[in-house]
């Protein structure tokens, strides 16, 4: 029996939570992305199949000093912050396969902080 990569089984738990989870106009999917770098979310509508507010470690002050996770927690404010442009107060969270601990959770933390409810 062959044993996963960390890559095949993060894709497997993502096409998981894909099957289950779903957003629309009034409750768009939370995205998360996570590279080595940094760290980008966005808000998806998938019944009109197009993005309504994203925010990325790109977006951040040039001024910004802080570790990884602190820069999730920024990007997740500043997503908030955009969701409330496009009118968005609720999101349904889609951890894309990634565990729930670390840089993802602060991202997640940081948007609850900027007023989005999830």
């Amino acid at each position: 029996m062959a044993t996963l990569t960390t890559l095949e089984a993060r894709r497997r738990r993502h096409r998981r939570i894909r099957g289950k989870v779903a957003g629309t106009a009034e409750r768009p999917r939370l995205a998360v992305f996570r590279s080595n770098r940094g760290i980008s979310a966005q808000l998806v509508d998938d019944t009109g199949a197009r993005t309504l507010a994203a925010a990325s470690w790109l977006n951040l002050k040039k001024s910004f000093k802080g570790d990884k996770t602190e820069q999730a927690s920024e990007v997740g404010k500043l997503l908030a912050a955009a969701a409330k442009e496009a009118g968005v107060q609720a999101c349904v969270f889609d951890r894309a396969g990634y565990l729930y601990h670390g840089r993802v959770k602060a991202l997640a933390d940081g948007a609850r902080e900027g007023g989005l409810q999830f």
